[in-house]
Formats: structure tokens, C-alpha cells, sequence
């Protein structure tokens, strides 16, 4: 697919973007464009040279929401990034060299991720949530020779370090003991590479890189026995980059508030190297409690969330709206004038609801959503009130976004357009067209590392990326995705039941906080549609008749059932009813992308 033939397809012209070759390409494009613009806002006091790296103050340091958030511009972050990057030749790293990072997102992450990635070395960003023994096993499966890490997981670290016998260099973001003698210090790394620069050191900067090798070695979610290694390259990511940035428009004046993790592709391309592309500051948030407070100081523009996040600031919306009976009603009649006007053209919603958006700091302009499906009716309420939220459909493989709904031209619906160069297809279709989502561009992987088989299942000898989700495409080549292969329910004269269907039609209820539906085996051998729930707690205490029943009460239980009879049931054809209902007393487990874990 070629941006230049198909811009009927994208309704008005892609936004112009710079041509990149590799990562190297685009920071030196973004040192001479924004040189002075803001890069990051964070509050570290180390980060932003307010106290000595070594001093006892830098020592006793932990984060604190109080404290304001001070600026790093592009021309000092670059600077540190070569200058860190130099310090690591010292060390020994080189070209063949694997470097694990595991830590929460922080302003030494960010650099050491370029530093590495540009010629020195593979990077391998670590999911900062994975307990001792997977943190072991990962960094044995992907050959780290160098692991960079933080206070944050300094215990876990400790616990398995003996056991990391081909890890020759340990790095602590976070100031080491004296007395340990075996790990190096980041900000002494940078100091001294800074030291060789100045003494006139550019053999970093002369590295030769790869486009087209593998520079990122990404685990995907699941156990360290399961998950995935995924090989990305510098044209894989270049390529995404490129291209989301055609469809949705983003540029210095921009702010990002970063919320999610940052070993994940989705924040790692979308939420970093983006906006070190366009110009944009990232905002390194205090953590999901902090979120509101942190848009008002920072003035964030653009927020990348996944779809729980919608639904708690939508919730927290109308928790506060429906507190207050004239404001509900005033609300009411304001989105009636506002949907009105909005026939005519004329946009007033961000001053009828003013003081809504003022709540989240006055100025978002864009949710990105992610990771997950998301409810196009959570997306219009959240329209409705002057909060423009589009979605986007990515995976690992994929660095991460095969489609994206542009800013300009969306269907709520759906995951949205294919990429610019990149062709989406639908093979193997059923009765109703629906089958497997393959795509095929520059940003697929280059491969699974170590694992000839998967990559054999998982890309054609057409170069197609099988994607193992279920969907068809829209007239307007919109890519709308009904659910996961993994997660399909068969029935025994071939019917096809997919789960996510029916939960979206349960999470209706205002009762449900988390559902997942799955088939289980009568005697018979028949597949059961079962509904697992688990329900709002906050909900149930807000009703007088149901505030003092445990959460897995055959009462209420008798009450949901009789409701997705009535409901949900209804809605569908009869072979795809749910026939049983089994309530949780806690949340479904989850991984650290917020997705639940599916049994």
C-alpha cells in the first residue's frame, strides 16, 4: 500500500513527516530542529543537575509528587545520550553486546535506551513488574552481558545476582553503597564519557548501524517460559514512526503526560521516540494516583492510556456530575445544545464543559487508546463532553501499530486504517466474513529470536504477519476486530461464539467492573457459555438493597443472570446465549499492561 495512491483513503491528505533512515538519523534531525524545546519535564533534582549525583543529599532521595517539575531540553538529553553511551565503551560494551534495562520509567531509561540502541549494542527493555526468578530466567534467554537497573528493583536484583553468570556489567540508575565495588554508577558512566568527549572521544558516533538487524529484543507479555522474544530494527520502529505520524498530528507544541510502562512497545513508540521525532515534551507522571494533578502541571496536551484508564476518568466524570442533581441536569441540557450545534459546525463543548476540562488540566487536546479493545461507546461519551479519544490497533511484532484511527476522519467502531505501506488483509473469512487479520510493511518484525518455528507459523512466505486476531474490513478499510483466535468458542456443529462480543454486551451494566466469557465442557461435551463477572463495588454500595451482600451472593447472582437473559441474551443469536453465570470475589489477574490474563 503507497501513501501516494491511496489518499482517498485516509479522506484528507497525511500530515507531512521527515524522512528518517535509523534512530541516530532522527535524533540528529530533532537536535538541530528543537535544540532548545523542552524534551522532558520531570523532578528528579539529579536529572535536572539541582544536586550533585554523588552528594548525601542524591543518596537519601525518593520521589516525591510535591516537588515541581524542572526542564531537560533536546540539546542536553542528546548530549547525555552520546555521553552515556561513551561511558559504556569504557566499560566495555560494544557492537554484539546485549543491555537489559529494568526499571520504572525515569529519565535515565530514556537515555540509556538510545545511548544503547544506536550502534553500541541490542537493547532489551524488561517489564520493571517481573518477579526475581522470571528477571533471571529473561536475561538468560536473551544473552544480557550488561544489566542497567534501579533502587526500585534493587532487591529483586540482588536476590538472583549470583545466579546472573554471564552478566559482566551491573548498572544502578540509583547511587550504589560504598562499599559496592562491583556496580557501576550511571551518572558517574556519563560523567566520565562526557570527560572523553570533551577530550575529543566521537568513536561512538561513527558506530555503523544495521537498519535492517535486530537492535531491540522485546519479551511479549506471559511467563519467562512463554513469552515471546521479539527482534525489532531501527527500519521496523522508523517505519511507525513515519507513519502514525502521517495520520495523526502531533509537534512541538505538544505535551505528553507518560503513564504506562516503558518496556512496552506501545509507550516505548508511541509515547517516547514519537516525540523525540516531532518535538514533543513527555512529561514523566508520579504515578496513576498522581495523573490528574500532574496534567494541571504539566499542561498536557495528549495523554496514551489503555482502555481501563478511559473508563476511570469517564467514571470519575460522572461520579462527580451525578453527585449533584442540577449538575447532572445542567450537564444534560448542555450536551443537547452542544450536539445540536455541532450539526451546524459549531464546536462549544470545551466551554459548556469548561470545568470538566479543566479537571484534567485545561488543555487536552487527544486520548490515545491502546493495548485492548475499548467500548465505541465509552469513546462517543468521552466525545460528547469535548474529549477527543481515537484508537489505535499494535502489537509487538507489529513496533507496535499495524492501524490507527486519524484524528481527522475515525470510526468509533473500529481499530482503524491500515498504516500508510502497510497492507492489512483478511484471510480464511467465514459465512459472515469475518477470519485473521494479516499484515505485511516494513514494521513487521524481524523475526522471533532463537525460534525458527514460531516464525514460520507467524509470517507467510509472503512476508504477512499473522496476527491471531479475528476481524474483517469496512468498505472504507476500516479494520474492526471481533475478538482473538485463542479465544474462540466452538460449538459442536461448528458454530463460532466470539467471547469479547458478548462481555461488551455485559459490561453494559454498570453492576459489572470486569467480565470474561469462555466456554466450558458439559458432560456431553457441548461448550457452555459461561460469563465470569466481576462486579462494581462502588456500584453496589451506591444501592441500598445490595450495599450488604458479598460480592459473590447467590442473590446477586440470581440478579445478573436474570438481567443477561433479559439484556444481553436478547441481542443474540440463541447458540451464542450465556447459560452460566459465576461471580468473583477479586479482580481478574492481570499483566502489567493492564490486559486480564485470559484462562
Amino acid at each position: 500500500m503507497k501513501i501516494a495512491n491511496n489518499l482517498e483513503l485516509y479522506k484528507s491528505p497525511l500530515y507531512p513527516v521527515r524522512k528518517i533512515k535509523d534512530l541516530r538519523d532522527m535524533i540528529l534531525q530533532s537536535e538541530e530542529l528543537y535544540a532548545e524545546e523542552t524534551a522532558y519535564m520531570v523532578k528528579d533534582p539529579i536529572a535536572l543537575r539541582q544536586i550533585e549525583p554523588r552528594s548525601e543529599e542524591a543518596r537519601k532521595l525518593k520521589a516525591d509528587p510535591s516537588r515541581p517539575y524542572g526542564r531537560i531540553s533536546f540539546k542536553q538529553f542528546i548530549a547525555d545520550v552520546r555521553a552515556f553511551a561513551t561511558g559504556l565503551m569504557q566499560l566495555g560494551v560494544k557492537p554484539g553486546c546485549r543491555v537489559a534495562i529494568y526499571a520504572e520509567t525515569r529519565y535515565e531509561w530514556y537515555v540509556s535506551y538510545l545511548a544503547v540502541v544506536n550502534g553500541l549494542a541490542v537493547v532489551v527493555p524488561l517489564d520493571k513488574e517481573q518477579p526475581a526468578a522470571e528477571l533471571l530466567s529473561l536475561v538468560q534467554r536473551s544473552g544480557a552481558d550488561t544489566l542497567l537497573y534501579s533502587n526500585f528493583k534493587k532487591t529483586l536484583v540482588e536476590e538472583v545476582r549470583a545466579e546472573m553468570t554471564d552478566i559482566e556489567r551491573f548498572v544502578q540508575f540509583d547511587l550504589p553503597a560504598d562499599a559496592d565495588t562491583e556496580t557501576s554508577y550511571f551518572w558517574d558512566i556519563l560523567a566520565d564519557g562526557q570527560d572523553l568527549r570533551d577530550a575529543g572521544d566521537r568513536a561512538y558516533d561513527d558506530l555503523p548501524i544495521d537498519r535492517e538487524a535486530m537492535s531491540v529484543l522485546l519479551f511479549t507479555s506471559g511467563t519467562s517460559a512463554k513469552s515471546k522474544a521479539v527482534m525489532l530494527s531501527h527500519a521496523n520502529i522508523c517505519a511507525n514512526l513515519m507513519g502514525m505520524c502521517s495520520m495523526v498530528y502531533i509537534d512541538e507544541h505538544d505535551t505528553f503526560l507518560s503513564v504506562l510502562p516503558l518496556h512496552h512497545t506501545y509507550e516505548c513508540t508511541c509515547g517516547y521516540l514519537c516525540q523525540l521525532y516531532r518535538g514533543s515534551t513527555v512529561a514523566v507522571s508520579d504515578g496513576l494516583r498522581h495523573i490528574l494533578n500532574n496534567m494541571k502541571e504539566t499542561g498536557t496536551t495528549i495523554i496514551l492510556v489503555v482502555p481501563l484508564m478511559v473508563e476511570a476518568f469517564h467514571r470519575g466524570i460522572y461520579r462527580k456530575v451525578n453527585a449533584d442533581p442540577k449538575t447532572a441536569k445542567k450537564l444534560k441540557t448542555g450536551k443537547k445544545i452542544s450536539n445540536f450545534l455541532l450539526k451546524l459546525k459549531i464546536d462549544v463543548r470545551k466551554k459548556l464543559f469548561k470545568q470538566i476540562h479543566e479537571g484534567f488540566g485545561g488543555k487536552l487536546n487527544l486520548i490515545i487508546a491502546g493495548g485492548a479493545a475499548i467500548s465505541p461507546d465509552l469513546i462517543s461519551s468521552m466525545q460528547e463532553l469535548g474529549f477527543h479519544v481515537i484508537q489505535g490497533y499494535g502489537l509487538t511484532e507489529c513496533a507496535p501499530i499495524l492501524a490507527l484511527n486519524r484524528d481527522v476522519y475515525y470510526n468509533n467502531k473500529s481499530a482503524g486504517l491500515p498504516l500508510p505501506d502497510v497492507d492489512v488483509k483478511i484471510i480464511n473469512p467465514d459465512e459472515d466474513g469475518i477470519g485473521e487479520i494479516i499484515g505485511k510493511g516494513e514494521n513487521i518484525m524481524v523475526g522471533y529470536y532463537q525460534a525458527p518455528e514460531l516464525n514460520a507459523a507467524a509470517i507467510d512466505q509472503d512476508g504477512y504477519y499473522h496476527t491471531g486476531d479475528l476481524g474483517y474490513l469496512t468498505e472504507d478499510q476500516f479494520v474492526i476486530i471481533t475478538g482473538r483466535k485463542s479465544n474462540l468458542i466452538v460449538t459442536k456443529n461448528g458454530k463460532n461464539i466470539f467471547p469479547e462480543e458478548i462481555e461488551y454486551l455485559i459490561k453494559q451494566s454498570d453492576l459489572v467492573q470486569e467480565t470474561v466469557v469462555c466456554g466450558v465442557k458439559d458432560e456431553q461435551g457441548e461448550e457452555i457459555v459461561t460469563a465470569q463477572i466481576f462486579l462494581n463495588e462502588e456500584a453496589l454500595a451506591a444501592d441500598p438493597e445490595l450495599a450488604d451482600l458479598a460480592l459473590t451472593d447467590d442473590k446477586l447472582k440470581d440478579m445478573m443472570f436474570k438481567w443477561i437473559k433479559d439484556e444481553v441474551n436478547s441481542k443474540l443469536i440463541p447458540y451464542k446465549h450465556v447459560r452460566d453465570v459465576v461471580l468473583r470475589d477479586t479482580e481478574f489477574p492481570k499483566n502489567t499492561s493492564r490486559k486480564i490474563k485470559r484462562f
